[in-house]
């Protein structure tokens, strides 16, 4: 069912839903700026009169080329700025956060939007790299931003917002879910017999649901002050992919040909993500509209709740190791 709304939706005209008055004197930062969801949206935020838009990409020069063409397109200068982020480290997403919070005064938005679709098998700190980067670090990387941003909703009186980009294939990938739900779940998820790689990238978009619904309500807005959502930008014409076998592209490419949106079109979901305020707290955002009715039961039932508090248990486990009381000062 989720599948034919989700065909439906791609062909919705989507409102841009930000403007100078939203924008003006704002400061926000994306991760993987320097392309596609991530470029689009950074580009509308500086034509909008943002005052600080902070691309965080993993290739500098590849973001500094993002930077002149988003400077000749609206015409402002001296907005963007480049910093360096490899998803694929713990020390790297550490050492941005330690900088990137020492040098901005305020954060209005923070959209984790950097993500890898890959069908081979490889490892990042020890565990299958998709997993890692769509989930592990990337709800680091959130956990380890919230006290900024919280610090910012005081200090200006503001409701800064976390985004994380999710994919509503995820509701796809069940099968694979199960097969690491007894037992120790990340260990599961780690063991490349038990995997599928060709929907991996699914697989690591349901998990990273999970854990980001966790996360929210662990942070309520009411006592963080801070806005969690997750934005399901649906099909986009975008690099992601880029990494994966030749079959595969070559079915990824078929499919966006049909009915992709472009990377602007899909970028206008995620600006939606961050001006949708409180009533999105915790909720899954596509098409520019709260979709918590597109999540199925399995997922929302007393065994999805399960899996998805099992997920988040050992997920913690693992990033307190990393840096001691990066979640347990979130609560």
């Amino acid at each position: 069912m989720v599948m034919l709304r989700l065909t439906a939706e791609q062909y919705c005209k989507l409102p841009v839903m930000v403007k100078e008055e939203t924008c003006i004197g704002k400061t926000y930062i994306i991760t993987g700026g320097n392309s596609g969801l991530g470029l689009e949206t950074a580009r509308h935020l500086v034509a909008a009169s943002a005052e600080c838009v902070v691309l965080a990409v993993r290739n500098l020069e590849a973001g500094e080329v993002a930077k002149n063409d988003i400077e000749k397109t609206t015409g402002r200068k001296e907005v963007v700025q480049i910093r360096h982020v490899d998803m694929s480290t713990y020390a790297s997403v550490q050492s941005f956060v330690t900088k990137i919070t020492a040098e901005l005064d305020r954060i209005d938005g923070f959209i984790c939007n950097a993500g890898v679709m890959l069908d081979t098998w490889s490892q990042s700190e020890g565990m299958e790299t998709s997993i890692f980067v769509n989930v592990i670090n990337t709800v680091f990387l959130g956990a380890l931003m919230m006290p900024k941003l919280q610090e910012s909703a005081t200090k200006f009186n503001i409701k800064p917002t976390l985004v994380f980009i999710v994919s509503v294939l995820g509701y796809i990938a069940k099968s694979e879910m199960d097969k690491s739900r007894n037992g120790v779940i990340f260990d599961g998820l780690n063991d490349q017999k038990r995997a599928n790689m060709d929907q991996r990238y699914a697989l690591t978009k349901l998990v990273e649901e999970c854990a980001v619904r966790q996360l929210a309500a662990l942070c309520p807005v009411e006592r963080t002050g801070v806005v969690i959502n997750m934005v399901a930008p649906g099909l986009c014409s975008t690099g992601l992919g880029h990494d994966a076998r030749t079959f595969n592209k070559i079915m990824h490419e078929a499919l966006r040909a049909m009915m992709a949106r472009t990377a602007e079109e899909g970028s206008r979901t995620i600006l939606h993500g961050l001006v949708a305020g409180e009533d999105s707290h915790g909720k899954l955002l596509s098409g520019c509209k709260i979709k918590e009715f597109w999540v199925p039961t399995w997922l929302t039932n007393q065994e999805g709740q399960k899996l998805q508090r099992g997920i988040w248990d050992e997920l913690v486990f693992r990033l307190e190791s990393v840096q001691p009381g990066c979640i347990s000062q979130l609560k």
